[in-house]
C-alpha cells in the first residue's frame, strides 16, 4: 500500500478498536444511572446490587476507553495536519468542546460518583451519575458535530484559502448530524443492553444462584435493547435521503452499507419479534441462553460497519467536496513512517481491547460479590482495583 492508503488503514484501525469502548459507554451510562435512581427510591438491596454490578463493568470500560481516546487526538496531529490547517477553525472547535466534556466534566463528575459511595447524601450521589450520563452523551453530540461537518460543511466559507466558521447555529443543526446523532445514540443503547442479556444469561445458564438479580437484569436488557434497535434503525433509515443524494452513487462504501442493513434487519427482527415477546420466559428458557450469548458482539460489529460505510462513502473526500483526503494528509510522510505507528497504535488498542474484555469477563463470571466499587470498610472483599 501506499502512504495515503495505509494512513487510511491506520485511522479506520484505531477508530474502529475506539469505538468499541464509545459505544457500551454510551449504552451502560443511562443503564446504570436508572438502576442506581430505583436503588434511591427504593432502598433494596437488589437494585443497589445491580448499580454496583453494572456500575462497575461501566467504569472498566470507561477507564480503558479514555486511554484509547487519547490516540485518536495524536493522530490528527501526526497524520492529518492538512486537515488542521484547512478547517482546524472550524473542525477543531467541536473537538476542543468534546475534550472539555469528556477529560474534565465527565470524569470529574465519574470520580464525584466512584468515591462518592457512603460520603455523598443520597441526591447529590444520583445526580453525579446522571451528570455522567449527560456529558457523555455531550461528548457523543460533540464528536458528531466534527464528523457531520466532514460529512455536509456547514456554516463555514472558504476564506484565503481556508475554512471559517461563520454560522455557529448551523454547524449545530447540520442535516446529517439531526439523523445520525440519535442513531449512534440508539446504537449505544442497544450494544450496552444486549452486554446487560449475554451476561445475565450466561450466569442463569451456570446457576449460581443469583436468580433474581440476573433475570431482572436479562428483562431490563431485552427492553432497551428493543428501544436501542428501534431507534438505531428508524434514525438509519431517515439517513437514506442524505446517501441518495450523490456520496453512494459511484458505489464508494456500497457494500458495507448494504451489509450493515441486511444485518440490522435481522437483529431487529430478532429483537423486536421473538425476545421481546418472550421477556417473561427468557430467563427460564436455558436453551435459549447460548444464543443470547452469542448475541452479545453482534451489535458492536455492526456499530463498527456503520461507522465505515459513513467514512468510506465519503471518499475521496476528507471534507465533502472541500478537502480530499491526500490534501488532508501531513506532508513528508513516509511508508515506513505510517506503518510504524500503525502497528504501535494496533498493538496499544488491541490490547486494551483485549484487557477490557479479561476484566469485564471476570467480573461477569464473578456475579455480583466481592464488589470494589461502593465497598464499605467492614466488607469481605477482593484487594481494590482487582477488577
Amino acid at each position: 500500500m501506499d502512504v495515503l492508503d495505509l494512513a487510511r488503514t491506520q485511522f479506520a484501525v484505531t477508530g474502529s478498536l475506539h469505538f468499541l469502548f464509545v459505544v457500551l459507554t454510551l449504552g451502560l451510562a443511562p443503564l446504570v444511572a436508572i438502576m442506581h435512581t430505583r436503588w434511591a427510591m427504593s432502598g433494596k438491596p437488589l437494585h443497589e446490587a445491580m448499580t454496583r454490578f453494572w456500575g462497575q463493568i461501566y467504569v472498566i470500560n470507561y477507564a480503558l476507553g479514555i486511554v484509547t481516546g487519547l490516540v485518536m487526538e495524536f493522530q490528527f496531529g501526526l497524520s492529518w495536519s492538512g486537515l488542521s490547517h484547512y478547517a482546524g477553525d472550524v473542525f477543531g472547535a467541536p473537538l476542543a468542546m468534546e475534550t472539555l466534556v469528556a477529560f474534565f466534566l465527565e470524569s470529574t463528575f465519574l470520580g464525584l460518583w466512584i468515591f462518592g459511595w457512603n460520603r455523598l447524601p443520597k441526591g447529590l450521589h444520583v445526580a453525579c451519575i446522571w451528570l455522567v450520563t449527560l456529558t457523555a452523551y455531550g461528548s457523543a453530540f460533540f464528536i458528531m458535530v466534527a464528523n457531520s461537518f466532514l460529512q455536509n460543511p456547514a456554516g463555514a466559507v472558504v476564506r484565503g484559502g481556508r475554512m471559517e466558521l461563520v454560522d455557529f447555529g448551523a454547524l449545530l443543526t447540520n442535516k446529517t448530524l439531526v439523523f445520525s446523532f440519535p442513531h449512534v445514540i440508539g446504537a449505544g443503547l442497544f450494544t450496552g443492553a444486549m452486554v446487560l442479556v449475554g451476561a445475565s444469561a450466561y450466569q442463569l445458564r451456570r446457576r449460581t444462584g443469583q436468580v433474581e438479580f440476573f433475570t431482572r437484569s436479562l428483562r431490563t436488557g431485552v427492553l432497551v435493547a428493543a428501544l436501542g434497535i428501534f431507534l438505531t434503525m428508524g434514525f438509519g433509515y431517515a439517513q437514506f435521503g442524505g446517501i441518495q443524494e450523490g456520496k453512494f452513487d459511484d458505489g464508494r462504501g456500497a457494500v458495507p452499507l448494504a451489509i450493515m442493513i441486511e444485518f440490522g434487519q435481522l437483529l431487529a427482527l430478532v429483537v423486536l419479534l421473538v425476545m421481546l415477546p418472550l421477556i417473561r420466559v427468557l430467563p427460564r428458557w436455558r436453551w435459549t441462553h447460548p444464543v443470547l450469548i452469542a448475541m452479545t458482539p453482534l451489535p458492536f460489529v455492526l456499530s463498527i460497519m456503520g461507522w465505515l460505510a459513513r467514512e468510506i462513502g465519503r471518499q475521496p473526500w476528507m471534507i465533502w467536496q472541500q478537502l480530499t483526503v491526500a490534501d488532508a494528509m501531513s506532508p513528508g510522510l513516509t511508508s515506513g513512517m505510517v506503518t510504524a505507528s500503525l502497528i504501535g497504535f494496533a498493538a496499544v488498542l488491541g490490547l486494551l481491547a483485549v484487557v477490557d474484555y479479561v476484566l469485564i469477563a471476570r467480573v461477569v463470571r464473578r456475579g455480583p460479590r466481592d464488589l470494589d466499587l461502593g465497598a464499605t470498610a467492614d466488607e469481605s472483599r477482593t484487594p481494590a482495583m482487582s477488577f
